[in-house]
Parts: C-alpha cells; sequence; structure tokens
C-alpha cells in the first residue's frame, strides 16, 4: 500500500469526506493548512449531502486542479489551461468510475449502501482521483509540491 493511500486511511478514519480528504492530501503535499477550506471541501461530500449530485471525489478532484490553476485573487489569472484539464479529468472519470457504476452520481456509485459503501468502494476512486490530478497538474507544467 502506497503511502497516498496510507494518509487517506487516516483522514477516513478521522471523520473527513472525499472531498476533504483530496484537499488535504494536495495542501500536505503543499506543507499548508488551512482548516477554512478543508471544512468547506465538506460541501461537495457525498452528492452534496444527499447523494444526488456528482460524486464528491470528482468535485474534489476539480477543486485541487483549481487550487493550482484558477484564479484566486485580483493579481492573478487563470491558467489558460485550466478549462482543458478539467474536461481531461471529468472525461477520466466518466471512462473509469462512470462506465463501471452507471454513472458519476454519488448514489449511483454507492448504491443501496451509500455513505457506507465510501469505505469499501470510494477510498479506491478518491485515491485514483487524486493521482490522476496530480498527474494532469504536472503534465501541465504544475509543480504539486510547491506552494503559492
Amino acid at each position: 500500500m502506497d503511502d497516498v493511500r496510507i494518509l487517506m486511511m487516516q483522514l477516513a478514519a478521522k471523520g473527513y469526506s472525499c472531498s476533504q480528504i483530496i484537499i488535504q492530501l494536495a495542501l500536505d503535499a503543499r506543507g499548508e493548512a488551512n482548516p477554512s477550506l478543508i471544512r468547506a471541501m465538506a460541501g461537495p461530500a457525498y452528492g452534496c449531502g444527499a447523494g444526488h449530485a456528482t460524486c464528491g471525489a470528482l468535485t474534489g478532484g476539480a477543486c485541487l486542479l483549481a487550487l493550482y490553476a484558477a484564479k484566486g485573487s485580483d493579481t492573478e489569472t487563470e491558467s489558460e489551461r485550466f478549462a482543458c484539464m478539467l474536461e481531461e479529468l471529468s472525461d477520466w472519470f466518466h471512462q473509469q468510475v462512470g462506465s463501471q457504476y452507471g454513472g458519476i452520481v454519488c448514489e449511483t456509485i454507492t448504491g443501496e449502501d451509500g455513505p457506507a459503501a465510501a469505505r469499501q468502494r470510494c477510498g479506491a476512486i478518491v485515491a485514483d482521483i487524486f493521482t490522476k490530478a496530480m498527474e494532469i497538474l504536472v503534465a501541465n507544467g504544475f509543480d504539486p509540491y510547491a506552494a503559492d
């Protein structure tokens, strides 16, 4: 088991959700802490709380890309690659997860078990989306281990 999966399991055991885990791993890679951001990332979890929306791992992965490539202040500009990066992540997720579970809505992926499925089914999805998002960052010239 690799270090990312071990850290994910530790965060999950502490009660963090899929989208929170993805951003916490990114912040850890950057050597940063941001409890407010981690708290905010609970919003996309479990399909925005009721399971009826897009998988929180995918939205968390999109937020990870945005952490590096989106506009964050008046003096910044969004990366010209940002939209393509989001599209690549989304297309990959549709192919890898959506095709396997019949869609990308959280309750479609978790099935009748709902959030209880997270430990078994969603752990691998979270690890895979984090890895894919980090690969996309590197392929587009971003250093995922560098802070702003």
